[in-house]
């Protein structure tokens, strides 16, 4: 376990060392089985309108939520962190609205049945020192630095825990804004406000103040809502899309930080040039393409990705980290999973990437080695990577009883590696039209920016997907793989002149993997229809099964490792 914990230092899922949240902060996980209450409506759009003080660490100021109704309702129930003070509720006509709070949620009385199809809109007042981030990113909340020459720098991630740390939402994956989010800051001047979506206005807000608004003309999943305030410098640069519209590409620096900003905008220019010819074009070409410079890591708000990152945090000749966010515009935020058991579709679809780009500028050797050293190590296979069973953010993450105490991260690596043994089985243009039309279903929506392009997805979706362009039944796949732990093991024995491979996998599954020998410098496809299969071998070389490891699949706990041949 520490071996695994030393390659996961500093990365994405450097969580290990840290402690699980303390009982009062577990209310706020975000996911779960929603309440019959908030399955009774779908938000259509928020507008958050905050004043934030970075000497006092606090926020205040209002957030308006407009929803329909699904059935029909008489209150409405948002998530909230029970640290804040909520000093009122009103209705669309301004009136009060009687509320109370019930553990780290608000149930709101709207004083009278709104019918199904109907909208609804209310609007909550509140005030407080929101939850400070322990470990930007994946243990959020509003981080409080300064730059180097003492300026307030303050930015907010909230992954883990969900947007409630400090907004109230409806706060649960499978409900985002259909009409996107109105963003309203007001902070001291001469700081600048980043969000996300485009910028409408700034104005003079009084007292030495201004305020930003920004708007998300798109669905925005809630954890990826986010600002940023520090005296930025907007660096930029001229960008074509593969669709032949003209999208800047912009990165808000720290005043100290121009330099390395126009060094990394040029990799990231490759990085989008790369993702848009593989996956599609760039999804919200409406808003903006942008980074942020930020206190902490990394993270993937939409149209904004969180970078602070080093120089020196690159590995095979790319700042990686910047890369995998940038990937989550398309897996994360234009496919995004509407229950947390199908992080795996965000997270190892985005690990996938690192990889491929890494294939695209160094070659298929380079890949390999990519996937062999920073995934293949790191694989706990204690866990179905997707359940079947709803999930929170929490139990995807589940902290396990190690020393250090570490995260579950089988969602990240071994759902890279997944898709690796996919590609092998289904061959490369299949796989590279299925990550295409993932993406995009419909070739014509590459063209739409108004929000449509946005679509919740499921492992069962993508399993159906696959089966079609592939002509195969993958439910084997797909159910040893993701749907249950243990990884498969080969067997292997050699009897009278004959080669005889086996699969043993947990619960006696269906597994009819096909496998690759090398022997004798010749290599062999072996077909295994029932889980297992032959071919006839005589001489003195060693076969090598899978010799260029596409296969997931577990090498150290064979049955009878004397006959585990060389892999």
């Amino acid at each position: 376990m520490n071996s695994r914990c030393v390659l996961l230092a500093a990365v994405i899922l450097s969580a290990c060392g840290a402690s699980p949240p303390p009982e009062s902060e577990q209310a706020l996980d975000s996911g779960a089985p929603l309440l019959p209450e908030q399955a009774a409506f779908d938000v259509l759009h928020y507008d958050i309108a905050l004043e934030v003080d970075p000497d006092e660490r606090s926020i205040e100021g209002e957030v308006t939520v407009r929803a329909e109704a699904v059935t029909d309702l008489d209150l409405l129930v948002l998530d909230l962190d029970p640290r804040y003070e909520v000093t009122a509720v009103r209705d669309a006509a301004g009136g009060e609205l009687e509320f109370e709070w019930r553990g780290a949620q608000l149930w709101i009385q709207l004083g009278g049945t709104v019918r199904t199809g109907d909208e609804v809109a209310a609007t909550v007042a509140y005030r407080g020192q929101p939850r400070e981030a322990p470990l930007p990113p994946w243990d959020g909340g509003f981080t409080w630095e300064t730059t180097p020459e003492g300026e307030p720098w303050v930015g907010v991630s909230c992954q883990m825990h969900g947007a409630d740390v400090w907004w109230p939402c409806k706060d649960h994956p499978s409900d985002e804004p259909d009409h996107g989010v109105d963003l309203r800051f007001t902070v001291p001047e001469p700081l600048e406000c980043v969000s996300n979506g485009r910028l409408i206005g700034v104005s003079d807000a009084g007292d030495g103040r201004r305020t930003f608004h920004w708007q998300v003309s798109t669905p925005i999943n809630n954890y990826d809502v986010t600002l940023n305030i520090a005296p930025f410098v907007k660096v930029e640069r001229a960008y074509t899309s593969v669709t032949g519209e003209e999208m800047p590409i912009a990165w808000w620096a720290l005043p100290g930080g121009v330099e390395r900003a126009e060094r990394l905008l040029d990799e990231y220019v490759d990085f989008v040039r790369f993702l848009e010819e593989e996956l599609g074009p760039y999804p919200f070409r409406a808003d903006k393409c942008g980074v942020v410079d930020t206190p902490y890591l990394a993270m993937e708000h939409q149209t904004v990705i969180a970078y602070g990152g080093e120089d020196d945090q690159s590995r095979f000749d790319f700042h990686w980290i910047l890369f995998h966010e940038l990937v989550h515009e398309w897996w994360g935020n234009l496919v995004s999973a509407s229950d947390w058991r199908d992080f795996w579709l965000h997270e190892g679809f985005d690990g996938y990437m690192e990889a491929r780009y890494v294939e695209a500028r160094q070659g298929r050797d380079a890949y390999h080695r990519y996937l062999d050293e920073f995934y293949k190590p790191t694989l706990l296979n204690r866990a179905p990577v997707a359940p079947f069973e709803t999930r929170t953010m929490g139990q995807i993450f589940a902290t396990l009883d190690t020393d250090p105490p570490s995260r579950d991260a089988d969602a990240y690596f071994k759902g890279a590696l997944v898709l690796h043994t996919l590609r092998h089985l289904i061959g490369d243009e299949t796989f590279a039209t299925a990550l295409r039309r993932w993406a995009y279903p419909d070739p014509a929506s590459e063209a739409v920016t108004d929000g449509r392009q946005c679509r919740f997805a499921s492992t069962e979706e993508f399993q159906a997907l696959v089966e079609r362009l592939s002509g195969q039944d993958l439910d084997w796949f797909f159910h040893v793989y993701l749907r249950q732990p243990e990884l498969p093991v080969l067997v292997t024995e050699v009897r009278e002149g004959e080669l005889h491979l086996e699969w043993h996998v947990a619960g006696e599954l269906e597994f009819p993997m096909p496998v690759e020998v090398e022997t004798g410098g010749e290599r062999v496809r072996v077909e295994m229809p029932v889980g297992r299969g032959s071919l006839s071998w005589v001489g003195d070389d060693e076969p090598v099964l899978d010799p260029d490891g596409w296969i997931l699949r577990d090498l150290e706990e064979a049955e009878d490792p004397s006959q585990n041949l060389a892999s």
